[in-house]
């Protein structure tokens, strides 16, 4: 069983996960050749490949294996994409990168809205899909030693890199991984102004135009589990014209 009181859905505690030596994830297409190659790809990569072909497999698949990533296709049978990721942030921060031939903002916008962490339109190169892959899982994972630790507090917001873990006024929030790394980044710089590019390289570890607005959905997510009033936000401030940056938690 995961351990629902860990933040960024580590499935694992501390002392198992010193032990894994390879990522696991979970490969979530209804498309059987593409399932494949990816499945050959990533086991070339030193990847423990899991696979599902349908929405209800994907959530049977995710909670007995539980696996460090999830790649999840939008059309799928049983259940779509949207609906496997929502029901899959009712109890989870897994990372999740969704697969899609969709390419609109408001589809990306849509997976993002719902907790995705990251989105990929089809037709897609494997060597990109892992370097992401890899990105994703280091600002998921990569803090989890003890080296380099240290401890943000601004307001009532407490971050723990060490730990990935976030507490609002003691209380622990459960973050996906790019609201971590985006609520990290404003905290380690309080009175800097970001913009949306800036900021999808910090949380992302890459940026490019067309992409900079998904920002905008991680930011909605961010401020609904750390502001009294998202509609007034304290901690994650609008610079209009250039982006955002870190309140003081004192007011709006």
């Amino acid at each position: 069983m995961p351990n629902s009181k860990l933040p960024l859905g580590i499935w694992h505690t501390k002392e198992s996960w010193c032990a894994v030596k390879a990522y696991s994830v979970l490969i979530v297409d209804d498309d059987s050749k593409l399932q494949e190659l990816l499945r050959e790809y990533f086991q070339k990569e030193n990847f423990e490949v899991y696979t599902a072909s349908s929405g209800p497999e994907a959530l049977r698949e995710a909670a007995g294996r539980q696996p460090d990533i999830i790649l999840l296709d939008l059309m799928l049978p049983g259940l779509d994409g949207y609906e496997v990721c929502r029901r899959l942030r009712e109890k989870s921060a897994v990372p999740i990168i969704m697969l899609t031939a969709r390419d609109g903002e408001a589809d990306r916008l849509n997976g993002l809205d719902i907790g995705a962490d990251d989105y990929v339109t089809k037709p897609f190169s494997n060597r990109e899909l892992v370097a992401r892959v890899r990105a994703l899982l280091r600002r998921s994972y990569g803090s989890l030693s003890p080296a380099g630790a240290s401890l943000l507090k601004v307001g009532g917001l407490t971050l723990d890199t060490a730990q990935h873990l976030v507490k609002l006024e003691g209380e622990i929030i459960e973050l996906t991984p790019i609201e971590f790394s985006l609520l990290e980044c404003f905290m380690k710089h309080p009175y800097q102004a970001f913009n949306r590019l800036q900021l999808m390289e910090n949380s992302h570890g890459f940026a490019f135009d067309g992409y900079e607005r998904t920002i905008d959905a991680h930011i909605r997510n961010l401020r609904r589990k750390i502001e009294p009033d998202p509609k007034s936000p304290r901690y994650i401030l609008t610079i209009y014209g250039i982006g955002y940056k870190m309140g003081d938690g004192t007011h709006a």
